[in-house]
């Protein structure tokens, strides 16, 4: 029901009922209380029209602010020609989000039907432009939404089109068949599409109804068209979305921008209506407030012509206020390199690239779903042998030893009962502390555990960032670090098992600061710029040193020597083979490494040994590149 509040001058009162004041204070006395017996009321053509039949009238013009709150007001004595009187009102709506839509109209009168004053019943009483069969109708004024830049001002993200496939249930005319042939049309392109359900939804739609499929980027359903079109019940529907570059570009990073969905309007009433674009996902959704900025809103009179085209007349319009841009760090040439050499790994896996020179965010890389978890920013998982740099720069910085010491490597080493061993039961014997690492002897980390401790691991964990303060500006996982508490825990944690976790990301910072010389805080978004973005420190130079020429050691004669003939700068790294399950034999296969001014993290869950399947992704990375 209308809240309507009617404001009449307080000259109305003690009026005799023969003036025209009178007849328009009882006017909107009745308005205002949906009870217009008091007053008489004729046509603009002279003819009577019953009260009960005007207010209803009013109430049909409303429309879509039927439940508005409305309050009217006389504005000015009545001026009075002959038989006949126009008296000025002040119409204010108070719309949504507090808006207010005040404008001026009038009320005219006639008494020459000798029952005194009538009310001339016209729709121009409700707004001056308003006649009959039209209605006020709110119009949602989308804001343009904001985009994302890189570091240079560049669009990452800008308006693409795309082709909505759906279908039409009256259309189709053998659903098992249709389903079939998107499937085989959908993989030729290499989506999955879960038509699982669609049986069900056809069954329960409406004839007419479009039950949308996958949105595909114009170049994507080109290749498709002719296998999809001709298809009995397929429909179409051309759009405009904000999109990266490629449909894999950092895409769980980025996030999407679609329709609002039901939970969005659910969980977000106020800001939402249907039809809204709403970011899912990564930035698009951490900024989604930002990006989208504040829709506008019009009030219009609108017509529906026999045909059923309607027609707006804008009659009041607040602006939008449009989405800002976000900036961020993120490099095409480095993302689209990432995603490429992704492409090919069937299991989950993932890449991060950084700028060792300020700790810029180049890459975030996931598949083989680039849309799915963003596990390279926020996985939680063993870092395997990777985390032997870590131990090592404790080691070196401690002076429990050094490049050349010698160092056993059994093939295995018992610890308070539990027996450790080294992968394919690998024995080196005892060989230059330099070796172990370029070979990935955990036996030889086991030993020299209870030299680095529980301290000493923390220690070096936090001066190469792992488990630090650092925002990136979306969420990231920035590692745990085993307490070390018994003998065996400090054992596995030394190379990088026991209750030790981290994400990609935090070991390519750690990663990074090995080459830079010093804890560089990791950027990613620049603007908005997040808080607590960390505090840069220094590393022990002379620790460095050894370590920097060990893990030149991994791709010149260890594990991991397939990258020894990439084309630029020498590559520095080391390779992982992680346990993440006990009684499992499966293990996520990692490489963390530098090149140049780039540092990067590679993991693959269930990949097998760092130079399995890392490696050669790490390959793929640096060969992109360098051409």
């Amino acid at each position: 029901m209308t809240t309507l509040l009617v404001l009449v001058s307080g000259a109305l009162a003690g009026c005799s009922d023969d003036e025209p004041r009178d007849t328009v204070g009882a006017f909107l006395d009745g308005w205002k209380s949906g009870d217009l017996s008091r007053v008489g009321f004729v046509t603009a053509d002279g003819g009577k029209i019953a009260a009960s039949e005007v207010l209803t009238e009013i109430r049909a013009f409303y429309g879509d602010l039927k439940d508005q709150p409305l309050a009217v007001s006389v504005a000015g004595e009545p001026k009075v020609t002959g038989d006949d009187s126009t008296t000025p009102i002040d119409v204010r709506w108070t719309l949504s989000g507090n808006v207010t839509w005040a404008y001026r109209s009038a009320v005219r009168m006639t008494k020459r039907s000798g029952d005194g004053w009538q009310v001339i019943w016209e729709p121009a009483v409700l707004q001056p432009d308003l006649e009959s069969g039209e209605k006020f109708r709110l119009r949602r004024v989308p804001a343009q939404r904001g985009t994302i830049l890189d570091a240079n001002g560049k669009p990452l993200v800008g308006p693409h089109e795309v082709v909505v496939i759906g279908v039409s249930p009256e259309k189709i005319t053998n659903l098992s068949s249709l389903t079939g042939s998107l499937t085989k049309a959908f993989r030729k392109i290499d989506v999955d599409v879960d038509l699982a359900d669609l049986a069900d939804r056809v069954g329960k739609a409406d004839d007419g109804a479009f039950l949308e499929l996958i949105t595909l980027r114009r170049a994507d359903y080109n290749r498709i068209r002719d296998d999809v079109r001709p298809l009995p019940g397929t429909v179409f529907r051309t759009e405009t979305r904000q999109l990266a570059p490629t449909r894999a570009f950092a895409r769980a990073l980025l996030g999407t921008v679609d329709a609002a969905t039901r939970d969005d309007l659910d969980a977000r009433p106020a800001e939402l209506t249907t039809g809204d674009l709403v970011g899912h996902g990564g930035l698009q959704a951490r900024y989604d407030k930002q990006l989208r900025g504040t829709p506008g809103l019009s009030v219009v009179i609108s017509a529906e012509a026999a045909d059923e085209t309607v027609q707006d007349q804008p009659v009041f319009t607040v602006e939008p206020v449009n989405g800002k841009s976000i900036k961020v760090t993120l490099d095409t040439a480095t993302q689209n390199a990432a995603d490429r050499a992704l492409a090919g790994q069937k299991q989950p896996s993932s890449l991060v690239a950084l700028r060792i020179s300020d700790g810029a965010v180049l890459a975030v890389a996931n598949g083989p779903d680039p849309g799915g978890v963003n596990t390279a920013l926020t996985g939680q998982v063993p870092p395997g042998s990777t985390y032997k740099m870590i131990s090592t720069y404790g080691l070196l910085q401690k002076g429990a030893v050094r490049a050349d010491t010698p160092v056993d490597c059994p093939r295995t080493r018992t610890v308070d009962g539990r027996t450790f061993k080294n992968s394919d039961d690998e024995e080196l014997g005892t060989v230059p502390f330099h070796v172990d690492f370029a070979k990935s002897c955990n036996t030889a980390f086991v030993a020299l555990a209870p030299k680095l401790g529980a301290d000493g691991l923390a220690a070096a964990s936090r001066a190469l960032g792992i488990g630090g303060d650092w925002n990136i500006g979306i969420d990231a996982y920035t590692g745990k670090v085993s307490d070390g508490g018994s003998p065996t825990e400090l054992a596995a944690a030394s190379f990088g098992q026991g209750s030790t976790a981290v994400s990609p990301i935090a070991m390519a910072v750690a990663t990074a600061a090995v080459a830079k010389g010093g804890f560089q805080p990791p950027r990613l978004v620049l603007d908005p710029a997040p808080a607590a973005t960390g505090t840069p420190g220094a590393l022990d130079a002379n620790a460095l040193t050894g370590l920097r020429s060990m893990m030149r050691e991994v791709v010149t004669g260890g594990t991991g020597t397939a990258l020894r003939g990439v084309a630029g700068e020498p590559v520095y790294g080391k390779t992982g083979t992680a346990e993440f399950q006990n009684g499992s034999e499966d293990t996520h296969s990692w490489f963390v490494g530098y090149q140049g001014d780039v540092a990067f993290a590679v993991m693959v869950q269930k990949g097998g040994a760092g130079s399995e399947a890392a490696v050669p992704i790490a390959k793929r990375f640096l060969t992109t590149l360098a051409g």
